[in-house]
């Protein structure tokens, strides 16, 4: 293994933003066809040649940037060469079975079908070590989120109405302090306690992945709670909309209770279509407006962390300075924040227009090969052993609050 040319997040950064470059320059990939209803769908539609060469062009790209990003950071580009055609294969399967018209009914999502995968096949058979090290899911969730701040555009979330990040902000703060609350009752550790306060409170996966980043937590302790979130949405997402229909609530208090507390983005779009138009429109500005507050949380968190678990955060001569909280802060945010800004402010409609899909297609792509690799690298042993039952015990409290504290906040503003 040969020495990083540059810190992981930055390299995360600079591939990011050389993806969203070559977009802007008329790069744009064709995006593949997934969806099916029978078999014949399947070979006519997804498996035929045009197809199979647009999932390959896609393969081509997203390969030289796992490749580029082995050199930058100093892995193994020898196993990444070997490894990443796997976890694509695998990718493009979960792709496949999502993209079924029956699945779809269920609102299942591709991440879904990706973890799934990678935990039959990582627990089933036994990967060599060269294999684990090769899967950097870490990698793959945080170039996806650098290309989600292509689709935070501040403007559509203010002029949706303030109402949402009112809501966020609410939801945030109290499902967060009641979390951390829990964790601390609990007696969890103070890592695991961070990253899955984050989790249920802020934007689930995002969230853990930039906690983590910014204490530099342990791969294995964000596994389990990224595991969690992914877990949770799915019954979520398909009941709390009959819940809703149930309690009679209006489309506006719906959208706002499941973009408050479902904590996927895509899991939020799935759960509010069942609803609306309108529920659909206000759950993903909620949602959105959540996403914004990333980057002011992993600050927050950030210094937070510095000045109480620093080795010198208790020596009043040796204080941690704003160098160490820099060192700490995870720069992929930056990524996150400056795509959004770029967006929002620097580029016209037009400029935007005809990237938007293909961007978001590949932000998807990144997710689901994110996924594939957890999976992979997770063993169920570790989801079910007496360790981590409190920690899911933590979850599902924390969840559950989550749930009625946002159903609450959503109905006295909407």
């Amino acid at each position: 293994m040969s020495k990083n040319l540059i810190p992981e997040d930055w390299a995360i950064v600079l591939l990011g933003f050389i993806i969203i470059g070559l977009s802007l320059a008329g790069v744009l990939l064709a995006t593949p066809e997934y969806n099916w209803a029978t078999s014949a769908d399947l070979t006519s539609k997804v498996l035929v040649t045009g197809n199979l060469l647009k999932i390959g062009l896609q393969f081509a790209f997203v390969y030289i940037i796992a490749i580029l990003g082995a050199v930058l950071t100093g892995k193994a580009v020898a196993n990444t060469l070997k490894v990443f055609p796997f976890i694509y294969l695998l990718t493009v399967l979960a792709l496949i079975l999502a993209g079924n018209s029956t699945i779809k009914d269920y609102n299942l999502e591709a991440v879904i079908f990706s973890l799934i995968i990678g935990l039959l096949i990582g627990n089933l058979f036994k990967l060599p070590q060269w294999f684990k090290n090769a899967l950097t899911s870490e990698f793959f969730v945080k170039i996806g989120l650098v290309l989600l701040g292509t689709t935070i555009i501040f403007a559509d979330i203010l002029k949706a109405g303030s109402l949402g990040l009112v809501q966020a902000l609410l939801v945030v703060v109290s499902v967060w302090y009641f979390s951390y609350w829990i964790c601390k009752r609990l007696k969890i550790d103070d890592e695991l306690t961070m990253m899955l306060s984050s989790a249920v409170s802020i934007c689930g996966v995002s969230a853990a992945i930039a906690t983590s980043g910014a204490i530099k937590g342990d791969s294995k302790k964000l596994s389990l709670v990224i595991s969690l979130v992914l877990i949770t949405a799915v019954p979520m997402m398909v009941f709390m909309p009959y819940i809703a229909k149930a309690l009679d609530l209006s489309q506006e208090v719906t959208g706002a209770w499941l973009g408050g507390s479902i904590d996927t983005t895509g899991a939020v779009v799935a759960s509010g279509s069942l609803v609306g138009e309108t529920a659909l429109k206000i759950s993903t500005i909620v949602k959105f407006s959540q996403n914004v507050l990333l980057g002011v949380a992993a600050f927050a968190i950030s210094v937070y962390w510095t000045y109480t678990k620093h080795p010198n955060a208790h020596d009043k001569e040796n204080k941690p300075t704003l160098a160490v909280i820099w060192d700490r802060f995870p720069k992929f945010v930056i990524g996150f924040i400056a795509a959004s800004v770029l967006f929002s402010f620097f580029l016209s409609g037009d400029a935007i227009a005809p990237v938007k899909l293909p961007l978001k297609n590949l932000q998807g792509l990144w997710f689901a090969l994110a996924f594939t690799s957890i999976g992979l690298e997770t063993n169920f042993r570790d989801l079910i052993n007496k360790e981590s039952r409190k920690p899911v015990y933590a979850f599902l409290v924390s969840q559950g609050f989550n749930v009625v504290i946002t159903l609450v906040i959503a109905y006295l503003l909407f």
